[in-house]
């Protein structure tokens, strides 16, 4: 018999924007459900290391899935008469679908890319479901810096350009053989979807005017950028993380914009302390498990003011847990250089819960 791996594939029809979409998913593990988000123009081969990592899979099940028009996802029925664009509302809605349509009870979601960008709105509006979310290479604003129309054109291979336009994105202490594997799921894209894509990614998706809002004491966040990433630029996480109170930021040296499948080994090392964070606060935390379908059943009922608009009061009553006392301590200060010999003041504060401590601004 093959020595097979530990991957289970799957497929299952879900319906986004009233068409049904036929779905591929891929998974490992048993524990926290970990929800895996692609990067644009990509797929979720992207995961596969992780989904095959047992320090990872003995605490999370770890779940990858191609977008639709993406991978083995169809794109749905009459797709040739619509040009594919991907829009903020319409991603939400299919990652929301997916999560409902799987029973997942408090995932933990991680994105690279787009999909980094993704998690940050999910932090923002859907923090009573999540456990936390994992932002690699995710910032809540960019800026574009080539031209979309050569990545669908009729006089160019549409699959290696695209693979053309993200290969210095690519560290280059990166291994060759995960190096060109990156870009070969590019390279099978199908026509204008990383262009699709990049509308979500270079346009859509900006929300720094709402990112503050996020309550990392409700959902912590995590951004993890590579410092060869010119794209989602270590600075521009940086300036992500001064906007999110709270959040933990790690930039990756040796790291480019894809580090689940660029450097799956280096990638391990940094991805292991969230993790251990992650299982840490679970554990120590009281904190009730929701499915999809429970949250938005109960923000209804907040809505229709059946519960103490109090915001502590009614999160209380949404969680079945009592209100957690806070201790705030004095803000530090401290430097860190990066690889890029860029200097960066950061300021955090310890916060002290009644089941453990944790930092709530940035570690670097």
């Amino acid at each position: 018999m093959p020595n097979f791996e530990p991957i289970v594939g799957r497929y299952f029809t879900i319906y986004v924007d009233g068409q049904p979409c036929r779905i591929y998913v891929e998974e490992a593990g048993d524990g926290i459900p970990l929800v895996c988000l692609h990067t644009a123009g990509s797929d979720a081969r992207q995961y596969r290391h992780l989904l095959c990592d047992e320090t990872i899979t003995k605490n999370f099940r770890v779940i990858a899935f191609d977008m639709p028009w993406h991978g083995k996802s169809n794109p749905p029925p009459g797709f040739r008469d619509n040009e594919y664009r991907l829009t903020t509302e319409l991603y939400k809605e299919t990652v929301m679908t997916f999560c409902r349509a799987y029973d997942l009870v408090n995932p933990v979601i991680m994105g690279c890319s787009m999909g980094g960008r993704l998690t940050l709105h999910l932090a923002l509006e859907q923090a009573e479901y999540f456990r936390s979310v994992i932002a690699l290479e995710g910032a809540d604003k960019l800026e574009p810096y080539y031209d979309l129309s050569w990545l669908h054109r009729p006089d160019v291979h549409g699959g290696e350009v695209c693979a053309a336009f993200v290969s210095a994105q690519i560290a280059p202490q990166s291994p060759d053989e995960y190096r060109w594997e990156t870009l070969w799921h590019y390279m099978q894209g199908g026509p204008g979807i990383f262009k699709g894509d990049l509308y979500f990614y270079w346009h859509d998706g900006d929300f720094d005017d709402r990112s503050p809002r996020i309550n990392t004491k409700n959902c912590p966040v995590y951004l993890l950028s590579g410092e060869y990433d010119s794209s989602c630029t270590p600075e521009r996480t940086i300036d992500t993380a001064e906007r999110i109170t709270g959040a933990r930021t790690t930039i990756m040296e040796g790291m480019g914009h894809f580090p689940m499948s660029e450097n799956p080994e280096l990638f391990k090392k940094f991805i292991a302390k969230v993790n251990q964070d992650t299982v840490s606060f679970l554990t120590k935390c009281l904190i009730p498990i929701q499915n999809a379908n429970q949250v938005e059943e109960a923000r209804k009922r907040k809505e229709s003011n059946k519960y103490d608009t109090n915001k502590e009061e009614s999160r209380s009553l949404l969680t079945g847990n009592k209100t957690q006392q806070v201790e705030k301590t004095k803000p530090i200060r401290s430097e860190k250089v990066f690889g890029r010999n860029t200097k960066v003041s950061v300021r955090y504060e310890a916060v002290s819960y009644t089941h453990l401590t944790l930092p709530t601004n940035r570690e670097v």
